[in-house]
């Protein structure tokens, strides 16, 4: 329950600080990817500190769940991060291209990663809330 909250909450803040910022309500900011904080990570990192506050910090399923939110937290500021790079360039050359010559093609997504700075933060939310919640 801890990781659904945390993966929750985090959206909405995105949500309201995304309406904030661009002073406009963007519902994709609700389920969309990238983002202050990470909610992925918000999860993972709630998800493992609540399985080690329950089976213990040197337990084998607190190690397992530890290392798939390193893989998590990982893919969210590495790999994903690195396909929203290769996403801007290529809409940077289809529009290029549709500018000059009649080309079809549909622009990709490219906010599908978080920056570090975002994982963190997210990563630090999980664990903050999970140890202020955890009965």
């Amino acid at each position: 329950m801890l990781a659904l909250l945390a993966l929750i909450s985090a959206q909405l803040f995105k949500f309201g600080f995304a309406a904030v910022l661009s002073r406009r309500v963007d519902f994709t900011r609700l389920s969309g990817m990238g983002g202050m904080p990470s909610a992925h990570s918000a999860s993972v990192c709630a998800l493992s500190t609540a399985v080690g506050l329950e089976s213990g910090f040197g337990s084998p399923l607190f190690g397992a769940v530890a290392f798939f939110s390193i893989l998590v937290l990982y893919d969210a500021a590495g790999i994903r991060q690195a396909a929203s790079r290769q996403a801007r360039v290529l809409n940077r050359m289809l529009d290029d291209l549709k500018a000059h010559h009649s080309v079809q093609g549909e622009r990709l997504i490219e906010l599908l990663g978080h920056t570090t700075l975002e994982v963190v933060v997210g990563a630090a939310y999980g664990i903050a809330l999970a140890l202020l919640l955890y009965p």
